[in-house]
C-alpha cells in the first residue's frame, strides 16, 4: 500500500462509526468518486473521467473497514491509492455478486447508509455526514492548497500562450494537456471565443477559432478535491465596453465574497448577489446562470439558490462564478474561523487589480504577443 495508517482516515473512521451508532445503521456503503476520495484522504477510484463512480466501493462497519473491488483492479489500488486502513474485498471482475454476498454476510441485511442508495435497505448518507465531507481537515487544505496552485499556473501557461487562430479545440485540449502535466484530471474546460462569448455562459469548446478574445474555465480536480477557476483573454486592447462589463462583474463577486462567513447561510449569499446585480442595473442576470455555491469533493457540492438554507462554516470552500453576458469571474476559496477568505486558485503571475481588499484577476491583455501592464 502507499503507506501506512493514515490519520486523517482514522478520524473520520471514528466520525463515520459515531454516524452510524447515532442511526442505527450497520454499515456505510461509499461508490462515488467523491466519496472514494474523502474517505481515504485523497485515493482515487477514478478510470473513466465522465462517470460519477468508479472502479472500486468502500464498506465500513463498526469493526472494519474494506474496500471492495475486482481482480483487475486491486493491485493497482493497494500499491497507488489506498492508505493501510482499510483492507481488500477481491471479488471475480465477471461475478459482482460475490461482492454483494460479501456485503449482506457483514451487514447481516441490515440498514446500510449510503452516498448512492440503490438496493431496498440503503438508506442516503444523514447531514451531519454531508457537512463533514464539505468542512476541511488541516491535511485536506494543504492538498488542496497544491490543487488550486498547479490548476491556476496552468490556467496562466496556457492563456500566456494562445494565439487568436487557436480553434476553442485546440485552448480546451491545451487546457487539458498542461492540467494533465500537473497530475490533474480536467473535469471541465469551457471555452467561448470572441463570437459565442456574449452568447453562452456555459459554452463547450467548438472547431470555430477563438478570435479577438476568449474565455476558458478549468474545473481541475486532484485528490479528489476541485479547483474551479475562469480567467479570459484578449489580443488587443480590452476597451471600455468590456472593461467595464468586468469591472462590474468583480463587484458583483465582492459583495458575496464579503458575505461568506461562518454562520452565514447559501441562501443569504445568494441573495445578496441578486441584490448586488439589480444595483448594477442587471435584474434578470442572476437567473441566466447558476452563481456557484460550495465546493470541495464536487465540483459544486450544493449550488446557491433561494431554498439553499445550509449553512457555511470555518473551513468549507466556496466559488461564486456570477457573470454577465460577455464577463465572468471565478476563483475558489477557503472560509477561515475569522471570516477571512483564502484564495487557492490565485497565480501572483496573473495580472489582478484590489476589489474590497482582494487581488482579482482581470483578464490577460495581449498585444504584438506581449502581455500588456495594467
Amino acid at each position: 500500500m502507499i503507506n501506512s495508517l493514515n490519520p486523517e482516515v482514522d478520524c473520520k473512521l471514528e466520525f463515520i462509526r459515531k454516524a452510524l451508532t447515532e442511526t442505527g445503521a450497520i454499515a456505510l456503503r461509499l461508490r462515488g468518486t467523491d466519496w472514494f476520495a474523502w474517505a481515504t484522504a485523497g485515493g482515487s477510484h477514478t478510470v473513466l473521467l465522465t462517470a460519477e463512480t468508479g472502479v472500486a466501493e468502500i464498506l465500513i462497519t463498526a469493526e472494519n473497514a474494506w474496500v471492495l473491488t475486482d481482480e483487475i483492479e486491486a493491485q493497482r489500488l493497494q500499491d497507488e491509492e489506498l492508505p493501510a486502513n482499510f483492507q481488500m474485498h477481491i471479488y471475480p471482475w465477471a461475478d459482482v455478486s460475490q461482492r454483494e454476498a460479501f456485503v449482506k454476510e457483514n451487514t447481516g441485511g441490515g440498514n446500510v447508509m449510503s452516498d448512492r442508495p440503490i438496493y431496498p435497505k440503503e438508506t442516503p448518507i444523514i447531514a451531519s455526514l454531508q457537512s463533514r465531507k464539505q468542512t476541511m481537515m488541516s491535511s485536506e487544505l494543504e492538498r488542496y492548497r497544491r490543487v488550486g496552485r498547479l490548476a491556476s499556473e496552468a490556467m496562466t501557461e496556457v492563456l500566456s500562450a494562445a494565439k487568436p487562430t487557436w480553434t476553442e479545440y485546440q485552448l480546451a485540449g491545451a487546457g487539458a494537456e498542461a492540467l494533465w502535466a500537473r497530475g490533474l484530471h480536467p473535469a471541465l474546460t469551457l471555452v467561448a471565443g470572441e463570437r459565442r462569448l456574449p452568447l453562452y455562459r456555459h459554452a463547450t469548446a467548438t472547431a470555430e477559432e477563438i478570435g479577438r478574445q476568449a474565455m476558458l474555465v478549468f474545473c481541475a480536480r486532484g485528490w479528489g478535491l476541485y479547483a474551479n477557476l475562469t480567467r479570459f483573454v484578449s489580443f488587443d486592447f480590452l476597451g471600455e465596453k468590456h472593461s467595464e462589463l468586468h469591472r462590474q462583474v468583480r463587484e458583483i463577486e465582492a459583495a458575496a465574497l464579503n458575505s461568506c462567513r461562518p454562520g452565514v447561510s447559501l441562501n443569504a449569499v445568494y441573495d445578496t448577489l441578486k441584490t448586488a446585480y439589480e444595483e448594477h442595473g442587471y435584474p434578470q442576470a442572476i437567473r441566466e446562470h447558476h452563481q456557484g455555491g460550495t465546493t470541495g469533493y464536487l465540483a459544486r457540492e450544493i449550488v446557491a439558490n433561494p431554498a439553499t438554507s445550509d449553512i457555511l462554516a470555518e473551513n468549507m470552500a466556496v466559488a461564486w462564478n456570477p457573470s454577465l453576458s460577455g464577463a465572468k469571474i471565478e476563483d475558489t476559496f477557503v472560509i477561515h474561523s475569522d471570516g477571512t477568505l483564502e484564495n487557492l486558485t490565485f497565480d501572483p503571475n496573473w495580472p489582478s487589480v484590489e476589489v474590497a481588499g482582494r487581488l482579482r484577476p482581470v483578464p490577460l491583455e495581449i498585444w504584438d504577443d506581449r502581455p500588456l501592464s495594467i
